[in-house]
């Protein structure tokens, strides 16, 4: 296993039926570190985090979680949470946190004390007592996310941990994720969803069919890509941005954008255009964004994987 490493997945491929999920998919994650495993829906993020969790077996390859081929011989140093919910809809939240405890070895003092302390910390205190079917789909979210913490694990894997939660609860969980980093943990998540990755994470993974095309540190990632992207935020109708001389591409939604340049472009000029037609309020020359990387890369259709394995 690479040094440093909890995790080394080697090669790895799976399939299912005439679908190839995951195609000898290789990478590391780094002790203390918050990794993105990112990519499409049905890129193969979940089956690969499954075999991670041993609970299918890949066809070929290797994966090692703290040195050990067997999940099971590790299973208590990892937190999982899987992208469906697993929980018991007719128990009540603390006792249903106490029997995920239970599972993982707690003694039931510890088990309570570590359940009443997350509860008190994702603002659920007041639901301890209730069913979980009585419970938002956020607080269910929540909840299974307890359950993935409750046993004080060194590595944590999560799907898609911020489905369901709203702007004020995707904060938290946030906040809670670099907590976790900041006390030596590390953090493995999968999620389709760029910006709240670029929020959090160290090292990126991107997979597209089930391979990796793209994976390292993510701010030398974005510098790879050049400083050849404008970010613009304004007042009025910025329709027009797209078409500017010198755009090759852009994202513009309510009074902010963002403008991938093409050779040669003219930041100034685009600026002097857009000045003519809107009041801009920041202009910013800066490496593309994890979106933008996202887009260029995994959104090119099918027959962008050329040019995807080529930038590896």
């Amino acid at each position: 296993m690479g040094a440093g490493a909890v995790l080394q997945v080697r090669e790895v491929s799976k399939t299912f039926g005439h679908v190839r999920a995951v195609d000898r998919l290789s990478f590391a994650v780094a002790r203390g570190t918050i990794t993105g495993l990112l990519g499409r829906n049905g890129a193969g993020k979940t089956t690969t985090l499954r075999m991670i969790n041993g609970i299918f077996l890949p066809d070929a390859g290797t994966i090692e979680l703290f040195g050990a081929a067997d999940a099971a011989a590790v299973r208590d140093r990892v937190g999982y949470l899987p992208e469906e919910r697993g929980l018991y809809r007719k128990m009540r939240v603390i006792d249903q946190l106490l029997f995920l405890a239970e599972i993982k070895g707690q003694r039931p003092a510890t088990a309570r004390a570590r359940a009443e302390r997350w509860l008190q910390r994702f603002e659920l205190w007041d639901k301890r007592a209730g069913k979980l079917e009585e419970l938002s789909k956020g607080n269910q979210q929540k909840v299974q996310l307890i359950g993935a913490l409750l046993h004080d694990p060194e590595l944590v894997i999560l799907d898609e941990p911020m489905s369901g939660l709203d702007p004020v609860n995707v904060v938290l969980v946030r906040s809670i994720l670099k907590e976790l980093k900041a006390e030596g943990r590390t953090v493995l998540l999968s999620t389709h969803m760029m910006g709240e990755a670029e929020k959090l994470v160290d090292e990126i993974v991107l997979i597209h069919e089930g391979r990796a095309v793209l994976a390292g540190e993510l701010e030398p990632v974005r510098a790879s890509f050049g400083s050849n992207t404008v970010h613009l935020a304004f007042d009025g109708d910025g329709g027009f941005l797209s078409e500017l001389p010198g755009v090759a591409a852009a994202r513009v939604d309510t009074n902010v954008a963002e403008l991938r340049l093409g050779p040669g472009a003219d930041a100034q000029a685009v600026l002097a255009a857009a000045l003519a037609r809107v009041r801009v309020s920041r202009f910013e020359i800066a490496a593309p964004s994890l979106e933008e990387i996202f887009i260029d890369r995994v959104g090119a259709g099918a027959g962008g994987r050329e040019r995807l394995e080529a930038a590896v």
